[in-house]
């Protein structure tokens, strides 16, 4: 059976709205920003400007086509020039946006996967201590901010213990073998990925605990049991499967505010992906870079909720009949 997929006219008007609205915020929000880019590069160095070389500075940096320029730009591919790199936007982008999927995609699939299983082993076993205890623990671990156990793994283990890279995502003008620069990649990616995990295994867990009860309260599920299926595929092949949407849902969104996600985990570390990218961007004032990474991962809210909607069409095919 195919994937029933029929957009109406008017949800696609309404993602089209939506991201002409993302592109509008997108120029206008970074332009609310206190102060500009010629105070947050040279109020502090040593560097004396007089009033007219600020004056000209300033109108160089603040002078704008306005949203219609902007727009224009878009459409041709132009994002700008970086006030503080002095490079093309798109090229900073493209060369942190390999580090981030690395990162967030990591944490994603396995905080994901296992934080599924173990949640549908939990439901499946309500009640007994093991349960419990999981239960319990999760509760108590969700409630740690990621910069908490960021800073505390590293402490620990890569200032104290020396185990693993304080930070960066590989060891520079270094000539490796492939072999152990995979390894190196690894040992760089093993602090903000474990920081991660920690932060997003719990949601999942539990999500996917709860979603498990109430379905194993529901009759089809005793008419599986009733019919003497083994354990296992009632549990996967029945329960599991419907308990999947929050999990999507959930998955999905992570996913789509992975910039923003990754920005305080990519900071500690020192880690070269699109959060470190807007943080420096900030700092700076690079208003350009600002409007790209935010455009960018405004458009991605859009179209993850669009791919959202395929999905569950896929996974329930009641939901496909109302898109």
């Amino acid at each position: 059976m195919g994937i029933r997929f029929k957009p109406h006219s008017g949800a696609v008007l309404g993602y089209l709205a939506a991201a002409l609205v993302m592109v509008y915020l997108s120029y206008s929000l970074p332009m609310l920003l206190p102060g500009d880019f010629v105070t947050a590069m040279y109020s502090g160095s040593d560097v004396a400007l007089s009033s007219e070389q600020e004056a000209k500075l300033r109108a160089f940096y603040t002078g704008e086509e306005g949203f219609g320029g902007y727009l224009l730009d878009l459409i041709s591919l132009q994002w700008g020039i970086s006030f503080a790199y002095r490079v093309p936007v798109s090229t900073l982008f493209l060369e942190a946006l390999p580090w981030t999927l690395l990162l967030m995609g990591c944490a994603h699939v396995f905080s994901v996967f296992f934080g599924f299983i173990a949640g549908v082993e939990a439901a499946w076993r309500r009640g007994r201590f093991s349960e419990k205890a999981g239960v319990g623990a999760m509760t108590v671990l969700q409630g740690v901010p990621e910069i908490g156990s960021g800073v505390l793994l590293l402490l620990v283990f890569a200032l104290n213990l020396g185990w693993f890279p304080a930070g960066g995502a590989e060891t520079v003008y270094s000539e490796q073998t492939a072999s152990v620069k995979t390894l190196d990649l690894l040992l760089h990616l093993a602090l903000p990925l474990t920081t991660l995990f920690l932060a997003y295994f719990p949601g999942n867990f539990l999500l996917s605990r709860a979603s498990m009860v109430m379905i194993l309260k529901q009759r089809f599920i005793q008419t599986a049991r009733a019919k003497g299926l083994k354990a296992v595929r009632v549990r996967y092949a029945h329960a599991a499967r419907n308990a999947l949407i929050p999990m999507v849902t959930r998955f999905g969104l992570r996913f789509a505010f992975m910039i923003t996600g990754a920005l305080v985990v990519e900071t500690i570390f020192s880690y070269p992906g699109l959060g470190t990218l807007l943080f420096n961007a900030i700092s700076m004032r690079d208003l350009p870079l600002i409007q790209a990474v935010v455009l960018i991962s405004s458009l991605m809210v859009l179209a993850v909720n669009l791919m959202l909607e395929v999905a569950y069409s896929w996974l329930d095919p009641r939901l496909s009949d109302g898109f």
